[in-house]
Protein backbone atom coordinates (compact mmCIF):
# COMPACT_ATOMS: atom_id res chain seq x y z
CA UNK A 1 0.00 0.00 0.00
CA UNK A 2 1.47 3.30 -0.79
CA UNK A 3 2.27 6.21 1.45
CA UNK A 4 2.82 9.70 1.64
CA UNK A 5 4.84 11.00 5.08
CA UNK A 6 5.24 14.51 5.64
CA UNK A 7 7.96 16.15 8.37
CA UNK A 8 9.90 13.31 9.10
CA UNK A 9 7.09 12.14 11.66
CA UNK A 10 5.06 9.40 9.52
CA UNK A 11 2.31 11.06 8.67
CA UNK A 12 0.39 8.32 7.44
CA UNK A 13 -1.59 9.14 4.69
CA UNK A 14 -2.55 6.16 3.10
CA UNK A 15 -2.91 6.21 -0.80
CA UNK A 16 -4.98 4.02 -1.58
CA UNK A 17 -5.88 2.96 -5.37
CA UNK A 18 -9.38 3.30 -4.99
CA UNK A 19 -8.63 6.71 -3.99
CA UNK A 20 -11.47 7.87 -6.25
CA UNK A 21 -13.73 7.47 -3.04
CA UNK A 22 -12.65 10.57 -1.78
CA UNK A 23 -14.07 12.14 -4.28
CA UNK A 24 -18.53 12.39 -3.40
CA UNK A 25 -18.83 13.41 -7.28
CA UNK A 26 -21.74 15.23 -7.75
CA UNK A 27 -23.20 14.78 -4.18
CA UNK A 28 -24.09 18.13 -4.09
CA UNK A 29 -24.08 19.79 -7.95
CA UNK A 30 -27.63 20.23 -8.32
CA UNK A 31 -27.11 18.29 -11.25
CA UNK A 32 -29.22 15.21 -10.29
CA UNK A 33 -33.04 15.37 -10.92
CA UNK A 34 -34.32 16.29 -7.48
CA UNK A 35 -37.27 14.51 -5.93
CA UNK A 36 -40.49 16.67 -4.11
CA UNK A 37 -39.43 16.59 -1.18
CA UNK A 38 -41.72 15.41 1.65
CA UNK A 39 -43.76 17.43 4.22
CA UNK A 40 -42.43 14.55 6.63
CA UNK A 41 -38.64 14.85 5.77
CA UNK A 42 -38.51 18.58 6.00
CA UNK A 43 -41.15 19.07 8.76
CA UNK A 44 -38.31 19.25 11.65
CA UNK A 45 -36.74 21.89 9.58
CA UNK A 46 -39.67 24.04 9.27
CA UNK A 47 -40.87 23.55 12.85
CA UNK A 48 -37.13 24.58 13.98
CA UNK A 49 -37.55 27.85 11.53
CA UNK A 50 -40.84 28.54 12.90
CA UNK A 51 -40.39 27.64 16.39
CA UNK A 52 -38.36 30.47 18.03
CA UNK A 53 -40.80 32.76 15.81
CA UNK A 54 -44.22 31.44 17.61
CA UNK A 55 -45.43 34.31 18.86
CA UNK A 56 -44.53 36.32 15.86
CA UNK A 57 -47.02 34.04 13.49
CA UNK A 58 -49.57 34.18 16.17
CA UNK A 59 -49.81 37.84 16.25
CA UNK A 60 -49.49 37.47 12.05
CA UNK A 61 -52.88 35.32 11.98
CA UNK A 62 -54.44 37.69 14.47
CA UNK A 63 -53.64 40.74 12.12
CA UNK A 64 -54.84 39.37 9.38
CA UNK A 65 -57.95 37.76 10.83
CA UNK A 66 -58.96 41.66 11.52
CA UNK A 67 -57.55 42.47 8.06
CA UNK A 68 -60.02 40.46 6.30
CA UNK A 69 -62.67 40.55 8.74
CA UNK A 70 -62.68 44.57 7.73
CA UNK A 71 -62.59 43.67 4.32
CA UNK A 72 -66.30 42.17 4.20
CA UNK A 73 -67.70 44.82 5.48
CA UNK A 74 -67.56 46.61 1.54
CA UNK A 75 -69.40 44.21 0.12
CA UNK A 76 -72.11 43.31 3.09
CA UNK A 77 -73.29 47.19 2.99
CA UNK A 78 -73.78 47.25 -0.62
CA UNK A 79 -77.11 45.14 -0.11
CA UNK A 80 -78.15 47.97 2.47
CA UNK A 81 -76.38 50.75 0.50
CA UNK A 82 -78.81 49.97 -2.89
CA UNK A 83 -82.15 48.82 -1.00
CA UNK A 84 -82.20 51.07 2.13
CA UNK A 85 -80.55 54.36 0.74
CA UNK A 86 -80.24 54.85 -2.93
CA UNK A 87 -83.77 53.25 -3.96
CA UNK A 88 -86.68 55.84 -4.09
CA UNK A 89 -87.96 54.70 -0.44
CA UNK A 90 -84.55 54.92 0.71
CA UNK A 91 -83.77 57.23 4.06
CA UNK A 92 -80.86 59.59 2.89
CA UNK A 93 -79.61 59.95 6.67
CA UNK A 94 -78.19 56.43 6.42
CA UNK A 95 -75.58 57.59 4.02
CA UNK A 96 -73.30 59.33 5.92
CA UNK A 97 -72.93 56.52 8.48
CA UNK A 98 -72.33 54.14 5.66
CA UNK A 99 -69.80 56.34 3.92
CA UNK A 100 -67.97 56.25 7.78
CA UNK A 101 -68.22 52.80 8.47
CA UNK A 102 -66.51 51.63 5.07
CA UNK A 103 -64.15 54.26 5.82
CA UNK A 104 -63.39 52.91 9.29
CA UNK A 105 -62.89 49.34 8.09
CA UNK A 106 -60.27 50.51 5.00
CA UNK A 107 -58.40 52.39 7.53
CA UNK A 108 -58.46 49.02 9.99
CA UNK A 109 -57.20 47.16 6.36
CA UNK A 110 -54.34 49.60 6.09
CA UNK A 111 -53.22 49.75 9.55
CA UNK A 112 -53.18 45.81 9.95
CA UNK A 113 -51.45 45.53 6.43
CA UNK A 114 -48.76 47.94 7.22
CA UNK A 115 -48.17 45.97 10.59
CA UNK A 116 -48.24 42.64 8.95
CA UNK A 117 -45.41 43.78 7.00
CA UNK A 118 -43.34 45.66 9.67
CA UNK A 119 -43.12 42.61 11.48
CA UNK A 120 -43.88 39.56 9.08
CA UNK A 121 -42.06 40.85 6.00
CA UNK A 122 -39.16 42.28 7.62
CA UNK A 123 -38.82 39.22 9.68
CA UNK A 124 -38.20 36.83 6.40
CA UNK A 125 -35.99 39.24 4.80
CA UNK A 126 -33.96 39.08 8.57
CA UNK A 127 -34.39 34.89 8.15
CA UNK A 128 -33.06 35.11 4.55
CA UNK A 129 -29.75 37.35 5.35
CA UNK A 130 -29.39 34.84 8.83
CA UNK A 131 -29.39 31.45 6.83
CA UNK A 132 -27.34 33.62 3.69
CA UNK A 133 -24.50 34.22 6.29
CA UNK A 134 -25.10 30.59 7.63
CA UNK A 135 -24.58 28.57 4.82
CA UNK A 136 -21.80 30.84 3.14
CA UNK A 137 -19.86 30.52 6.38
CA UNK A 138 -20.44 26.56 6.27
CA UNK A 139 -19.52 26.45 2.88
CA UNK A 140 -16.10 28.50 3.65
CA UNK A 141 -15.65 25.08 5.69
CA UNK A 142 -16.25 22.58 3.56
CA UNK A 143 -12.74 20.81 1.67
CA UNK A 144 -11.21 21.75 -1.54
CA UNK A 145 -12.56 18.91 -3.17
CA UNK A 146 -16.02 20.50 -2.51
CA UNK A 147 -15.40 23.17 -4.57
CA UNK A 148 -13.62 20.88 -7.72
CA UNK A 149 -17.35 19.05 -7.67
CA UNK A 150 -19.29 22.33 -7.93
CA UNK A 151 -18.93 25.45 -10.11
CA UNK A 152 -18.11 28.83 -8.65
CA UNK A 153 -21.68 29.82 -9.95
CA UNK A 154 -24.02 26.82 -8.58
CA UNK A 155 -22.17 27.48 -5.37
CA UNK A 156 -23.46 31.58 -5.08
CA UNK A 157 -27.17 30.23 -6.55
CA UNK A 158 -27.54 27.98 -3.66
CA UNK A 159 -26.44 30.53 -1.37
CA UNK A 160 -28.08 33.62 -2.65
CA UNK A 161 -31.17 31.62 -3.86
CA UNK A 162 -32.30 28.46 -2.54
CA UNK A 163 -32.92 30.47 0.68
CA UNK A 164 -35.31 33.20 -0.37
CA UNK A 165 -38.57 31.07 -0.28
CA UNK A 166 -37.99 30.45 3.44
CA UNK A 167 -39.59 33.71 3.74
CA UNK A 168 -42.91 32.74 2.83
CA UNK A 169 -42.65 30.24 6.03
CA UNK A 170 -41.56 33.16 8.61
CA UNK A 171 -43.15 36.12 6.46
CA UNK A 172 -46.80 36.58 5.32
CA UNK A 173 -46.41 33.85 2.89
CA UNK A 174 -48.12 31.19 5.34
CA UNK A 175 -50.11 33.98 7.09
CA UNK A 176 -51.93 34.91 3.39
CA UNK A 177 -52.45 31.64 2.75
CA UNK A 178 -54.47 31.47 6.37
CA UNK A 179 -56.66 34.72 5.97
CA UNK A 180 -57.22 33.43 2.29
CA UNK A 181 -59.39 30.54 3.62
CA UNK A 182 -60.61 32.31 6.12
CA UNK A 183 -61.93 34.97 3.44
CA UNK A 184 -62.68 32.20 0.81
CA UNK A 185 -64.89 30.04 3.54
CA UNK A 186 -66.67 33.66 5.02
CA UNK A 187 -67.87 34.28 1.70
CA UNK A 188 -68.49 30.80 0.74
CA UNK A 189 -70.57 30.35 4.27
CA UNK A 190 -73.07 33.41 2.72
CA UNK A 191 -73.32 32.91 -0.88
CA UNK A 192 -74.23 29.53 0.57
CA UNK A 193 -77.18 31.43 2.49
CA UNK A 194 -78.31 33.52 -0.04
CA UNK A 195 -78.73 30.75 -2.49
CA UNK A 196 -77.05 27.27 -2.55
CA UNK A 197 -78.21 26.62 -5.99
CA UNK A 198 -75.93 29.44 -7.78
CA UNK A 199 -73.27 29.32 -4.85
CA UNK A 200 -72.78 25.09 -6.05
CA UNK A 201 -72.82 25.75 -9.54
CA UNK A 202 -69.90 28.35 -9.68
CA UNK A 203 -67.90 26.69 -6.89
CA UNK A 204 -68.07 23.56 -9.19
CA UNK A 205 -66.73 25.82 -11.87
CA UNK A 206 -64.19 26.84 -9.40
CA UNK A 207 -62.99 23.25 -8.76
CA UNK A 208 -62.08 22.81 -12.15
CA UNK A 209 -60.28 26.38 -12.60
CA UNK A 210 -58.61 24.88 -9.42
CA UNK A 211 -57.54 21.50 -11.04
CA UNK A 212 -56.15 23.12 -14.16
CA UNK A 213 -54.12 25.83 -12.15
CA UNK A 214 -52.72 23.03 -10.11
CA UNK A 215 -51.89 21.28 -13.17
CA UNK A 216 -50.15 24.16 -14.59
CA UNK A 217 -48.67 24.88 -11.44
CA UNK A 218 -47.14 21.56 -11.65
CA UNK A 219 -45.82 22.11 -14.92
CA UNK A 220 -44.34 25.32 -14.52
CA UNK A 221 -42.10 24.40 -11.39
CA UNK A 222 -39.79 22.35 -13.00
CA UNK A 223 -39.04 25.16 -15.79
CA UNK A 224 -38.44 27.69 -12.62
CA UNK A 225 -35.92 25.06 -11.15
CA UNK A 226 -34.33 24.11 -14.35
CA UNK A 227 -34.26 28.28 -14.89
CA UNK A 228 -32.24 28.30 -11.97
CA UNK A 229 -29.93 25.74 -12.23
CA UNK A 230 -28.88 27.03 -16.01
CA UNK A 231 -28.83 30.38 -14.70
CA UNK A 232 -25.96 28.65 -12.45
CA UNK A 233 -24.29 27.54 -15.28
CA UNK A 234 -24.00 30.53 -17.59
CA UNK A 235 -23.01 32.34 -15.13
CA UNK A 236 -20.19 29.53 -13.22
CA UNK A 237 -18.76 29.59 -16.94
CA UNK A 238 -19.56 33.50 -17.55
CA UNK A 239 -17.28 33.95 -14.41
CA UNK A 240 -14.35 31.53 -15.24
CA UNK A 241 -14.21 32.85 -18.61
CA UNK A 242 -13.85 36.48 -17.82
CA UNK A 243 -11.44 35.82 -14.59
CA UNK A 244 -9.13 33.52 -17.10
CA UNK A 245 -9.43 35.72 -20.00
CA UNK A 246 -5.23 35.76 -20.27
CA UNK A 247 -5.84 32.04 -20.80
CA UNK A 248 -8.45 31.97 -22.66
CA UNK A 249 -6.42 34.67 -25.16
CA UNK A 250 -3.27 33.01 -24.62
CA UNK A 251 -5.32 29.73 -26.37
CA UNK A 252 -6.67 31.64 -29.47
CA UNK A 253 -10.04 30.55 -27.38
CA UNK A 254 -12.67 33.23 -27.54
CA UNK A 255 -14.52 31.87 -30.36
CA UNK A 256 -14.98 28.49 -28.36
CA UNK A 257 -15.79 30.98 -25.16
CA UNK A 258 -18.65 32.70 -27.28
CA UNK A 259 -19.83 29.27 -28.46
CA UNK A 260 -20.46 28.21 -25.05
CA UNK A 261 -21.89 30.92 -24.09
CA UNK A 262 -24.10 31.33 -26.42
CA UNK A 263 -25.38 27.80 -25.63
CA UNK A 264 -26.01 28.69 -22.12
CA UNK A 265 -27.91 31.87 -23.43
CA UNK A 266 -29.76 29.77 -25.75
CA UNK A 267 -31.16 27.42 -23.34
CA UNK A 268 -31.52 30.14 -20.95
CA UNK A 269 -34.14 31.69 -23.84
CA UNK A 270 -35.78 28.59 -24.76
CA UNK A 271 -36.49 27.94 -21.04
CA UNK A 272 -38.34 31.34 -20.47
CA UNK A 273 -40.23 30.96 -23.27
CA UNK A 274 -41.19 27.33 -22.42
CA UNK A 275 -42.40 29.13 -19.07
CA UNK A 276 -43.96 32.04 -20.64
CA UNK A 277 -46.32 29.99 -22.65
CA UNK A 278 -47.38 27.72 -19.82
CA UNK A 279 -47.93 31.08 -18.05
CA UNK A 280 -50.17 32.53 -20.78
CA UNK A 281 -51.85 29.29 -21.35
CA UNK A 282 -52.94 29.72 -17.26
CA UNK A 283 -53.96 32.94 -17.99
CA UNK A 284 -56.17 32.57 -20.62
CA UNK A 285 -57.85 29.43 -18.49
CA UNK A 286 -58.37 31.82 -15.89
CA UNK A 287 -60.27 34.57 -17.79
CA UNK A 288 -62.25 32.55 -19.74
CA UNK A 289 -63.24 30.52 -16.48
CA UNK A 290 -63.79 34.15 -14.73
CA UNK A 291 -66.06 35.05 -17.81
CA UNK A 292 -67.87 31.41 -17.32
CA UNK A 293 -68.56 32.01 -13.89
CA UNK A 294 -69.88 35.78 -14.44
CA UNK A 295 -72.48 34.61 -17.20
CA UNK A 296 -73.72 31.91 -14.50
CA UNK A 297 -74.08 34.47 -12.31
CA UNK A 298 -75.63 37.11 -14.27
CA UNK A 299 -78.18 34.56 -15.32
CA UNK A 300 -79.55 33.04 -12.26
CA UNK A 301 -79.19 35.98 -10.35
CA UNK A 302 -80.77 38.11 -13.20
CA UNK A 303 -83.70 35.70 -13.03
CA UNK A 304 -83.92 36.09 -9.30
CA UNK A 305 -84.17 39.90 -9.28
CA UNK A 306 -87.14 39.73 -12.28
CA UNK A 307 -88.67 36.85 -10.69
CA UNK A 308 -88.32 39.29 -7.23
CA UNK A 309 -86.55 36.69 -4.98
CA UNK A 310 -83.58 39.29 -4.85
CA UNK A 311 -83.72 42.81 -4.81
CA UNK A 312 -80.77 44.72 -6.74
CA UNK A 313 -78.75 44.85 -3.61
CA UNK A 314 -78.71 41.92 -3.30
CA UNK A 315 -77.93 40.54 -7.01
CA UNK A 316 -74.27 43.21 -6.53
CA UNK A 317 -74.04 42.47 -2.97
CA UNK A 318 -73.51 38.34 -4.29
CA UNK A 319 -71.61 39.36 -6.84
CA UNK A 320 -68.97 41.33 -4.85
CA UNK A 321 -68.81 38.73 -2.36
CA UNK A 322 -68.28 35.94 -5.15
CA UNK A 323 -64.83 38.15 -6.31
CA UNK A 324 -64.30 37.69 -2.70
CA UNK A 325 -64.49 34.15 -2.48
CA UNK A 326 -62.79 33.62 -6.05
CA UNK A 327 -59.52 35.88 -5.60
CA UNK A 328 -58.21 34.42 -2.34
CA UNK A 329 -58.91 30.54 -3.86
CA UNK A 330 -56.50 31.27 -6.70
CA UNK A 331 -54.28 32.95 -4.00
CA UNK A 332 -54.47 29.96 -2.01
CA UNK A 333 -53.27 28.02 -5.33
CA UNK A 334 -50.63 30.09 -5.60
CA UNK A 335 -49.40 30.35 -2.29
CA UNK A 336 -49.19 26.76 -2.33
CA UNK A 337 -47.05 26.48 -4.61
CA UNK A 338 -44.75 29.04 -3.30
CA UNK A 339 -44.57 27.02 0.55
CA UNK A 340 -43.31 23.93 -1.63
CA UNK A 341 -40.85 26.11 -3.69
CA UNK A 342 -40.09 26.85 0.19
CA UNK A 343 -39.54 23.24 0.90
CA UNK A 344 -37.54 22.22 -2.16
CA UNK A 345 -35.39 25.56 -1.27
CA UNK A 346 -35.45 24.54 2.43
CA UNK A 347 -34.85 20.93 1.53
CA UNK A 348 -31.68 21.92 -0.65
CA UNK A 349 -30.08 23.95 1.50
CA UNK A 350 -30.13 21.67 4.14
CA UNK A 351 -28.14 19.72 1.87
CA UNK A 352 -25.49 21.99 1.78
CA UNK A 353 -25.00 22.38 5.56
CA UNK A 354 -25.16 18.21 6.07
CA UNK A 355 -21.95 18.61 4.54
CA UNK A 356 -19.34 17.25 6.51
CA UNK A 357 -16.93 20.12 7.53
CA UNK A 358 -13.59 19.66 6.79
CA UNK A 359 -11.83 19.65 10.04
CA UNK A 360 -14.58 17.64 11.26
CA UNK A 361 -13.84 14.54 9.06
CA UNK A 362 -11.76 11.65 11.65
CA UNK A 363 -10.24 10.80 8.60
CA UNK A 364 -8.89 14.08 7.79
CA UNK A 365 -7.79 15.14 11.36
CA UNK A 366 -4.50 14.11 12.65
CA UNK A 367 -2.93 15.68 15.78
CA UNK A 368 1.20 16.73 14.35
CA UNK A 369 3.92 16.73 16.26
CA UNK A 370 6.45 18.78 15.63
CA UNK A 371 7.24 19.78 11.79
CA UNK A 372 10.42 18.76 10.61
CA UNK A 373 10.14 19.65 6.89
CA UNK A 374 10.97 16.21 5.26
CA UNK A 375 8.47 15.57 2.92
CA UNK A 376 8.33 11.93 1.03
CA UNK A 377 5.51 10.39 -1.31
CA UNK A 378 6.19 6.55 -1.90
CA UNK A 379 3.82 5.58 -4.57
CA UNK A 380 1.02 7.79 -3.95
CA UNK A 381 -1.81 7.41 -6.76
CA UNK A 382 -4.66 9.86 -6.98
CA UNK A 383 -7.68 10.25 -8.74
CA UNK A 384 -10.52 13.54 -9.24
CA UNK A 385 -13.25 11.00 -10.20
CA UNK A 386 -13.45 7.31 -9.93
CA UNK A 387 -11.83 5.16 -12.44
CA UNK A 388 -10.21 8.32 -13.81
CA UNK A 389 -6.49 8.28 -12.28
CA UNK A 390 -4.17 11.24 -12.63
CA UNK A 391 -1.59 10.49 -10.72
CA UNK A 392 0.07 7.17 -11.18
CA UNK A 393 2.64 5.94 -8.45
CA UNK A 394 4.47 9.15 -7.67
CA UNK A 395 7.16 8.94 -5.30
CA UNK A 396 10.12 11.49 -4.60
CA UNK A 397 11.52 12.98 -0.78
CA UNK A 398 12.42 16.75 -0.27
CA UNK A 399 14.71 16.53 2.10
CA UNK A 400 14.58 20.07 4.70
CA UNK A 401 16.77 22.87 3.40
CA UNK A 402 16.34 21.39 -0.23
CA UNK A 403 14.60 22.91 -3.38
CA UNK A 404 12.15 20.14 -4.80
CA UNK A 405 11.28 21.13 -8.43
CA UNK A 406 8.29 19.92 -10.18
CA UNK A 407 8.23 20.27 -13.68
CA UNK A 408 5.89 19.25 -16.72
CA UNK A 409 3.43 19.98 -19.43
CA UNK A 410 -0.28 21.31 -18.48
CA UNK A 411 -2.13 19.05 -16.54
CA UNK A 412 0.46 16.49 -15.57
CA UNK A 413 -0.39 17.15 -12.30
CA UNK A 414 2.18 19.60 -10.74
CA UNK A 415 -0.45 21.48 -8.75
CA UNK A 416 -2.37 18.31 -7.84
CA UNK A 417 0.63 17.42 -6.25
CA UNK A 418 0.82 20.47 -4.31
CA UNK A 419 -3.09 20.20 -3.49
CA UNK A 420 -2.49 16.75 -2.04
CA UNK A 421 0.68 18.22 0.18
CA UNK A 422 -1.71 21.02 1.76
CA UNK A 423 -3.74 18.22 2.55
CA UNK A 424 -7.05 19.62 0.47
CA UNK A 425 -7.28 16.35 -1.37
CA UNK A 426 -6.83 12.89 0.46
CA UNK A 427 -4.52 10.53 -1.48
Amino acid sequence: MATMRGGGVGMGMRAERTSGRAMRAGATGGDAPKKKPSLKKVGPQVWALMAPRKGLIVGGLFLMGINRVAGLVLPFTAKPLMDRVLSKAGDPALLPRMIALVFGAMLVQAITSFALTQLLSKAGQRLIAEMRSRVQEHVGLLSVAYYDENRTGTLVSRIMTDVEGVRNLVGTGLVDFTGGLLTAILAFIYLMHRSATVTLTVFAVLAVLVVILQYGFKTIRPIFRERGKINAEVMGRLTESLGGVRVVKGYHAEAREHAVFAEGVQRLLDNVMKSLTTTSTLSAASTTMAGLVSALVMWFGGHAVLRGDWTLGAYFQYNMLLVFMIAPVIQIVNIGTQLTEAFAGLDRTNEIMSELEENRDPNRTLKMPPIEGRVEFEDVEFAYQPEKTVLHGVSFTADPGTVTALVGSSGSGKSTIISLLCAFHTP
